[in-house]
This record gives C-alpha cells, sequence and structure tokens, in this order.
C-alpha cells in the first residue's frame, strides 16, 4: 500500500491543494496528516482526498472542536497508533513526546521541526515529511511511504 504523508500545513491552502491533487493523482491508499493545521477551514481540503486519511494534533491547533467537527473525527491527539498491513505505525506530531526506545512500532510518523528527516533507528523507521506549507524553509515538502518495502520519497509541492 501506498501512504501519502503530510505535515505542518499551517493553513496554506494552495500547498494543502497541491498535496490532495498530488496524492489523488498518485492513487495512495490511506494519507496521515501529522498535524499543525491550525484552522478548521484548512482541514476542509484534507476530505477532497479519494482515500481515507486519519491525523493528529499539533502544538497550533487551537481550535481543536472545529478541527474535529470538519474531519468528522479523523483527528486524534497524539500518539495514534495505526496497524495496516502488518505495519505498526506510530503517529505524533513532536516526536519527543514519546520513547522512541519502548514504542511497539514498525514505522513512526512525526512533524514539528518543519525539517525532512529520515532515519533508522534499530528496526523503526523513522520519517518527518517537512513543512507542507513552506513558510518556514520556503520549501513545500510530502512524503510517499511504500509500506510493502517501507521505502519513500520525498515529495517538493
Amino acid at each position: 500500500m501506498l501512504l501519502g504523508v503530510i505535515s505542518d500545513t499551517h493553513d496554506n491552502l494552495l500547498k494543502i491543494n497541491k498535496a490532495v491533487n498530488f496524492f489523488n493523482k498518485k492513487k495512495v491508499g490511506y494519507v496521515f496528516h501529522l498535524g499543525d493545521y491550525v484552522a478548521p477551514f484548512s482541514c476542509a481540503l484534507l476530505n477532497k482526498l479519494k482515500c481515507p486519511w486519519q491525523g493528529v494534533f499539533g502544538n497550533n491547533d487551537g481550535e481543536k472542536e472545529g478541527l474535529l467537527k470538519i474531519s468528522a473525527g479523523k483527528i486524534a491527539i497524539p500518539p495514534l497508533r495505526i496497524t495496516l498491513e502488518n505495519k505498526r505505525i506510530t503517529l505524533v506530531h513532536d516526536i519527543n513526546t514519546i520513547n522512541i526506545e519502548k514504542e511497539n512500532a514498525d514505522i513512526i510518523l512525526f512533524g514539528h521541526t518543519h525539517k525532512t528527516e529520515v532515519k533508522k533507528n534499530k528496526n523503526i523507521l523513522l520519517l518527518n515529511p517537512g513543512e507542507a506549507c513552506g513558510w518556514l524553509t520556503g520549501v513545500g515538502s510530502i512524503a510517499l511511504l511504500d509500506l510493502d518495502g517501507l521505502t519513500y520519497k520525498i515529495i517538493k509541492i
């Protein structure tokens, strides 16, 4: 299964729309948002995905009730633990809020730093797609993650 991974959209509607269109074009099977949607109106664009999606709250998501309502409950307080195709996936916004060594996961997806980062910690793949919004770095980015071989691509949007 091909996953779409996005984080730190920070109300940048143009970048969110680009990401949604890209994920739909690639026919991803699932999308994970790692927090910092900010306002509910920006989250509404994720409902145009042609696949299921889920996410976690970030530290800049102030209007949580509105986000929950517009997402139909698809956003959770982190960490969110999901199993897809026998892969244990943990979603957090800030990776420093969990103990990686004790996390029972094959994959940990995180955001918050606005920097793309991919590394292995023992047998756990750690992936931060960077900031989709592009506000801090000047470059919006998202990720594609193939669960079959745990391969990934960082995509500039």
